[in-house]
């Protein structure tokens, strides 16, 4: 129990071990992997990034979602995302669909799937987050611009140009990427949220970047 504790409130920063990890892997064995899978495993490095950006430095992405995007002020701490929820989305739901696209670089219509996860966050990461919390930055959205996007395009690039993409997996591809956003993330939020979480956020996890913005909406009346 005080292992999964452990793991709970830190699984970010043992992602990001697990990126340096996979840094020196493909840099030293990389030549083990055909290109398309050595692509996506730079998608899911980007993703362990985006995770490490969101909950570790800058962090404060729970009280973005909580309080900004969702209005939360009676327990943000713990509703809608709790700290349960979150490690099972992004680690137990997130790492298998990532690492799926690698064990199978045939199936490019997952691999599309794959990497057309990270570009779609650009909606919120790029433009809904910041609206919503008034400013030109949130966390998360600097690993979409930089990694995300420009791997995503190589990708589709990459399938096109050498005749690998059928229309179909294009089409799939594109489909795919947009449902991963509601059967990752939205669907599992709406199911695990709950106002009397045993598993709330410490300070720690829950604020980060704009905290002093985000406690002046958390102590704003409506």
């Amino acid at each position: 129990m005080k292992l999964m504790k452990f793991y709970r409130q830190n699984w970010f920063f043992i992602g990001g071990i697990l990126f340096v990890v996979l840094a020196y892997f493909t840099g030293f064995f990389g030549d083990h992997l055909s290109h398309i899978q050595l692509i996506l495993t730079y998608s899911y490095m980007a993703m362990l990034v985006h995770q490490f950006e969101e909950y570790g430095l800058p962090g404060g992405f729970p009280s973005i979602f909580n309080i900004a995007v969702n209005g939360e002020k009676n327990v943000p701490e713990r509703y809608p995302l709790n700290a349960n929820q979150v490690m099972i989305n992004n680690v137990f739901m997130a790492y298998p669909f990532y690492i799926l696209a690698i064990l199978f670089p045939g199936a490019i219509w997952y691999g599309l799937i794959q990497v057309g996860q990270g570009m779609v966050q650009i909606v919120n990461h790029g433009f809904y987050n910041n609206f919503k919390l008034k400013s030109f930055y949130n966390p998360g959205e600097a690993s979409v611009v930089l990694l995300h996007w420009p791997l995503g395009i190589y990708y589709i690039w990459y399938v096109v140009s050498n005749q690998l993409a059928t229309p179909t997996d294009l089409i799939v591809g594109f489909i795919g990427a947009w449902a991963s956003v509601f059967i990752l993330w939205l669907g599992p939020v709406n199911l695990l949220k709950n106002k009397q979480s045993k598993y709330p956020f410490s300070q720690n996890e829950f604020y980060g970047y704009a905290k002093a913005k985000l406690l002046r909406l958390k102590n704003t009346k409506s």
